[in-house]
């Protein structure tokens, strides 16, 4: 796998891996609070602003990261900064009661299908915050338990508010606008 070695390189990537931990992308820009083999730059995600210049990334995966940061606004306004116009994020934070969000001593915050509807033109609050993303998917994804019931999407969600036994975590993919 190639890793970024200089920061030429780096400025020529418009993918960003933040939180990767040991999972490092090709062709990403990987961060991590740790610097673990492969990590290209070591920042911690509480610290305002962000390594990196106003509208560079296209992409950014944050894959089990949002729950663990202390200002989710803050920390998508950063995000929304270092991003393009019409930029991807995809976001996988667990499901508000389910055992991976409540088994976790780290985690700081717990998730809804609308947690993200925040950050658009639509929410009743959104005057707390510039940043707006469009909301392409929030998909539930089940447990062990909630794959061998067999339930439809919407009647998922009424049994995963009720029973987290059934919901794991929530993919977002939203789509940055500016």
């Amino acid at each position: 796998m190639k890793l970024v070695e200089n920061i030429r390189d780096i400025a020529k990537i418009k993918k960003l891996n933040i939180g990767c931990g040991n999972d490092i992308k090709k062709d990403y820009i990987n961060l991590d609070i740790v610097n673990l083999d492969g990590v290209d730059v070591v920042h911690d995600l509480d610290k305002m602003p962000y390594p990196f210049k106003d509208n560079t990334f296209e992409e950014v995966r944050a894959i089990g990261i949002a729950e663990h940061l202390a200002d989710l606004v803050k920390s998508m306004e950063e995000l929304h900064r270092i991003c393009k116009n019409g930029a991807i994020i995809d976001l996988d934070p667990p499901y508000f009661n389910s055992i991976t969000a409540l088994a976790d001593p780290t985690h700081k915050r717990f998730f809804t299908l609308d947690t993200f509807d925040y950050f658009t033109d639509k929410h009743v609050y959104n005057f707390y915050t510039n940043a707006r993303f469009k909301i392409l998917k929030k998909e539930l994804i089940p447990t062990k338990l909630g794959k061998i019931i067999p339930f439809k999407k919407k009647l998922l969600n009424k049994v995963g508010l009720i029973l987290g036994g059934f919901v794991r975590k929530i993919n977002f993919r939203l789509e940055v606008v500016k």
